[in-house]
């Protein structure tokens, strides 16, 4: 899974450009899901910028802030509207050319993730939708980012890179020895985690540090963490049974004094 290559999904048509038109509604035919965590190439912010004549919905403007992206692997079928994840956060495509694309940043994209502190020149990990129809070599990875972490220690171990990172205390408990979890966009299995500590780490291997940018990352550096959405599912499935025995715990407790 730490092993990069290109996922070439099936089905997408030849790519469409931007007009100048203000609005493009053209769709490609192939279905698109999640992400699967395998970086497709690594890509160069040329443009980061804020936009005080962001158009709204009712024809007012706004503020806003936009990202220009050099590529040209995840240009292979893209149109208006599309998803291209930008360091792992889900962006849709709202212009593009044959070198680059442009993206929109909500604010709450911008209090979540580490992308208000690219600048031009930045170096990113790209990655198109996957098609539903399409091999998945990493894992369900939403595109939504959970908060970022904070990078602690890389150090070397034979060709290997070993990375640790502290992330907020409240996604500690998501993350477990060999579960899954997506860094700056990378599907990675986590080698160690130390809840008591608060951090976790991963392993890189020799191919993998050629395809991503977290080796040219430093220490204090920030990554966007994803966690496995599936241990948010179980956790809020067992909520309410977690209740209804702490309650039947507490019961048990004053019937004893």
């Amino acid at each position: 899974m730490l092993a990069i290559s290109s996922a070439v999904a099936l089905g997408w048509a030849p790519p469409r450009f931007a007009s100048s038109a203000p609005c493009s509604c053209a769709r490609a035919p192939a279905p698109r899901a999640v992400f699967s965590g395998i970086v497709e190439e690594m890509g160069r912010i040329r443009r980061a910028e804020a936009k005080e004549n962001v158009q709204l919905w009712d024809g007012s403007v706004g503020s806003g802030f936009e990202l220009e992206v050099e590529a040209s692997e995840v240009l292979g079928g893209a149109y208006i509207g599309c998803s291209i994840a930008v360091n792992g956060v889900c962006l849709t495509v709202t212009e593009y050319d044959e070198q680059s694309f442009t993206v929109g940043l909500a604010p709450e994209t911008l209090r979540r993730t580490n992308l208000p502190k690219l600048t031009a020149g930045s170096r990113v990990n790209l990655e198109r939708a996957l098609a539903a129809d399409g091999r998945n070599s990493g894992h369900m990875v939403q595109g939504h980012i959970d908060d970022v972490g904070v990078i602690e220690e890389m150090r070397l171990d034979g060709d290997a890179l070993w990375v640790t990172v502290r992330p907020p205390p409240n996604l500690m408990p998501y993350i477990v020895p060999k579960g899954f979890i997506a860094v700056d966009g990378t599907s990675l299995t986590v080698c160690n985690a130390e809840p008591a500590d608060g951090k976790f780490d991963f392993m890189l291997v020799a191919h993998t540090q050629q395809c991503i940018i977290l080796p040219k990352k430093q220490v204090g550096d920030t990554v966007n963490l994803e966690v496995d959405v599936t241990a948010k599912y179980v956790e809020r499935s067992m909520s309410s049974m977690t209740q209804r025995i702490e309650d039947l715990e507490r019961r048990l407790a004053a019937a004893k004094l």
